[in-house]
Formats: C-alpha cells, sequence, structure tokens
C-alpha cells in the first residue's frame, strides 16, 4: 500500500498512466496530487501553494529542475 488506507502503487500507475494517455489526446486536467515528482513529470503548468497562497509557478519540468524546490517540497 502507498499508505495508510492508500492506493496500492501498481493502481496509482495505472491511473497516471491513463492520466497520461488522456493528456496527449489534448485533454486538460486539474489534478491535486500529494507525489508531487510524478505530478510534475506530466504536468506542463505547477503551482507551489503555502497557506492557501500560491507562491511559485512554472512549467513542470522547470519545477522539477528547481534546486529549491526539489529541497523544500519534493524531498531532496
Amino acid at each position: 500500500m502507498n499508505r495508510r488506507w492508500g492506493l496500492a502503487p501498481i493502481i496509482i500507475q495505472q491511473i497516471f498512466d491513463t492520466i497520461e494517455q488522456l493528456r496527449e489526446q489534448g485533454m486538460t486536467i486539474f489534478l491535486v496530487e500529494q507525489n508531487a515528482n510524478q505530478a510534475l513529470k506530466l504536468a506542463d503548468r505547477g503551482y507551489v501553494l503555502e497557506n492557501g497562497h500560491v507562491v511559485l509557478e512554472d512549467t513542470g519540468a522547470r519545477l522539477l529542475a528547481n534546486e529549491a524546490v526539489r529541497s523544500a517540497y519534493l524531498g531532496g
């Protein structure tokens, strides 16, 4: 299990695969996900919220590559 009461990793991967397929078909998807690393790999845009306010926004790729973002929000 991913987390207590969470989904099994295989199910999570199937969900992300489906989201990727829908994205490739041109569908807009608004995703709120605790696994930010995996979500940002799919994201055209990403937003960092702190206390309900957007404090940073950029492309998913740039957010993943940003060392400050990685250190503060993505576990390293």
